[in-house]
């Protein structure tokens, strides 16, 4: 066993023998905070506004459910949240803002499918994640919650989930339980090809085929389909990035990705992926009759991807996690262009209503 024992309180901490192998010095530094916390290194708690604040703050007993879910690390709701504003934002009246209550429904909705998500990819991946440096905290790997009760605790996602769609139309209903099949079986495609993050895309960009439904009725497809493409190849450069940090230890447990697909010919590819992504935003865009806002933010946008790539050091796993996260904003811009664009249209009397 590895021992590491604290100069303070002279606590003593023990991990399984494998658990050294996998050393990063920025990653460690987060790990011991989270095992300091559990194992009583420190006594003090104090409540701040940012995410991590907040599960802190919670109960003991409720806040391994609460990283389960990752309600500690947002970026995942952001980035399947983002391509359901995109779609809500384009089926929106000419000169009138999205529908904001739908834009609500979707949040509450991310946050859930968020959560389901990554319980079933920690029940799936609980071996894995005891080897890997970063994710050997994680609940379920850490022995914090027990499968049964993160099965339980899946159900109660997927019932408050499913409450969501029930508030939609029967198209969007029927629509958004397709989804479901991608959800369960995307945390298995690391174990069987390279392009894990492909099945990602599929799953994460259903919101652009989702939002447009929930405000229209029914899919206009050539709208829907060439913003679902762009948010497939978003998510395709943003989690190729994001693969890069975990490459190493991959290798070692035998899980495959883009980033051990593409491994020093990352960026041509990552180059690739955002003119197909540009492509088809500018195509959603024309078939949604936008204005100039909207494509200033898509060139905005794809200068930005640009110069992410341009900087982007592959082999430094503080610099991934950096450029990644950084696409929060750049599909919050997206989001504006879309709004502003739709604003800039000429509106009737009728419009605009609700």
């Amino acid at each position: 066993m590895f021992i590491q024992r604290d100069k303070q309180d002279k606590n003593a901490v023990a991990f399984p023998p494998d658990y050294c192998f996998m050393k990063r010095d920025f990653q460690r530094h987060r790990v011991w905070s989270l095992a300091g916390h559990r194992h009583g290194l420190s006594n003090k708690r104090s409540f701040s506004l940012t995410p991590m604040g907040i599960v802190n703050a919670a109960p003991v007993s409720v806040q391994p459910y609460l990283r389960l879910m990752r309600l500690d690390k947002p970026i995942g709701t952001w980035l399947l949240y983002l391509p359901c504003t995109w779609s809500i934002g384009l089926a929106a009246d000419p000169g009138c803002l999205p529908d904001l209550h739908m834009l609500t429904l979707f949040g509450t909705g991310a946050l859930l499918m968020r959560g389901a998500g990554c319980t079933i990819n920690d029940m799936w991946d609980k071996d894995f994640d005891k080897k890997v440096v970063r994710t050997a905290m994680r609940p379920i790997a850490a022995g914090e919650i027990s499968q049964f009760q993160a099965l339980v605790f899946l159900g109660g996602q997927l019932i408050l989930a499913l409450g969501i769609l029930l508030c939609l139309n029967y198209y969007s209903i029927a629509l958004g339980a397709a989804s479901l099949s991608l959800v369960v079986t995307y945390p298995l495609m690391k174990r069987i090809t390279y392009w894990p993050q492909l099945v990602l895309g599929l799953t994460f960009n259903w919101g652009a085929l989702l939002g447009w439904s929930a405000v229209t009725g029914s899919c206009d497809w050539t709208v829907c389909l060439p913003l679902y493409f762009s948010g497939v190849m978003w998510t395709l450069i943003y989690d190729t990035i994001y693969a890069h940090q975990d490459k190493e230890d991959d290798i070692k447990l035998g899980v495959k990705s883009t980033a051990l697909r593409f491994q020093e010919h990352t960026k041509p590819w990552l180059g690739a992926f955002t003119v197909a992504m540009v492509s088809g935003l500018v195509l959603a865009g024309a078939n949604a009759n936008q204005t100039l806002p909207y494509y200033a933010a898509v060139s905005t946008a794809a200068a930005l991807l640009t110069h992410q790539i341009y900087l982007l050091d592959i082999n430094k796993p503080e610099d991934c996690w950096k450029k990644f996260v950084s696409n929060r904003n750049l599909g919050l811009l997206l989001f504006l262009g879309i709004v502003a664009g739709n604003l800039w249209k000429k509106r009737s009397d009728t419009q605009c209503d609700s």
